[in-house]
């Protein structure tokens, strides 16, 4: 049996967001036990958005979902790596591969990435 502690962080687990091929980092969310519970027996990403509290399967809307493809979980039982195959090559919901599209430079902030879909498309 998989234990893991959602009680740190009030129910919730941070969830890191790697590409399985690349070792890209795709994005950062959330997982509380259920989104957990869910992920391990469907093997697409399943979150808990803090914006919505509610479930939120990955893709559900866009078409851009994580099927996972290894799980890893950090020394206190408190932090899980997904490496996931990213259908759509798009992870975030702005449009780009990953959410770390932006880069800081010189003191100032740079686009590093191109989008991939147009979220005003997506998300009607």
């Amino acid at each position: 049996m998989i234990t893991l502690n959602f009680e740190k962080c009030g129910g919730l687990i941070p969830a890191i967001v790697q590409d399985f091929d690349t070792g890209d980092v795709l994005m950062l969310a959330f997982m509380n036990e259920e989104a957990w519970q869910e992920t391990l027996k469907t093997g697409i990403a399943t979150y808990w958005s803090r914006t919505r509290q509610e479930l939120w399967v990955k893709g559900k809307t866009s078409g851009h979902v994580q099927l996972v493809k290894e799980i890893r979980i950090d020394c206190d039982d408190d932090t899980v790596l997904l490496k996931v195959d990213q259908i759509g090559g798009a992870a975030c919901h702005t449009g780009y591969r990953s959410c770390f599209f932006k880069k800081v430079e010189d003191g100032s902030v740079r686009i590093t990435g191109k989008k991939i879909f147009d979220p005003k498309e997506v998300y009607k």
